[in-house]
């Protein structure tokens, strides 16, 4: 079967060792997470997981199903890259230097579209939002100008039809 990219999102209650049980679930079936975000939901004292994995369409129906058994989780859904609006933040700590002596690196910062966080005498940051394309390929051109450290969160999303998430918790 074909492997495509899933969008996982889980609305759970804010329970101590929930994010281990759902990565065991993972973890059971050889499924690699390409990438994970926890915050804060929509709704008061609910909490949101966002997973990436790389799966076929049969794997995501039931890694859903296994994670919904969970008592904690409220709802989960899964959707493809055409059915969710997402994005990255990434920053980049680059030697102060080469901000001064290289003016190659403005035009870069200024063509990403990228904002400068700070700036110290040893140091500046930089960060970037945008696609995993987009982080990556500033990462590739700042690396030759001292890249310090480098960042990336886990991928943010927002369905691009409603979730339908109140409806969940009216049922419970």
């Amino acid at each position: 079967m074909e492997l495509n990219k899933y969008t996982i999102s889980i609305y759970t209650e804010d329970n101590v060792g929930l994010l281990n049980r759902i990565s065991a679930i993972f973890l059971k079936r050889h499924i690699n997470i390409i990438s994970i975000t926890s915050s804060e939901s929509e709704i008061s004292n609910i909490f949101r997981f966002i997973i990436v994995v790389q799966v076929n369409f049969n794997q995501v129906k039931k890694l859903v199903k296994q994670i919904e058994k969970q008592i904690e989780v409220i709802a989960a859904f899964y959707h493809t890259d055409d059915e969710t609006i997402f994005l990255e933040t990434a920053l980049y700590k680059v030697k102060s230097e080469s901000l001064f002596e290289e003016r190659q690196i403005q035009n870069i910062i200024k063509e990403s579209r990228a904002n400068m966080v700070t700036v110290k005498p040893e140091y500046f940051v930089i960060e970037k939002t945008g696609w995993r394309e987009e982080t990556e390929d500033l990462y590739q051109k700042l690396k030759p100008y001292g890249l310090l450290q480098f960042v990336r969160s886990g991928r943010i999303s927002v369905s691009k039809k409603s979730m339908e998430i109140s409806k969940f918790l009216k049922l419970k």
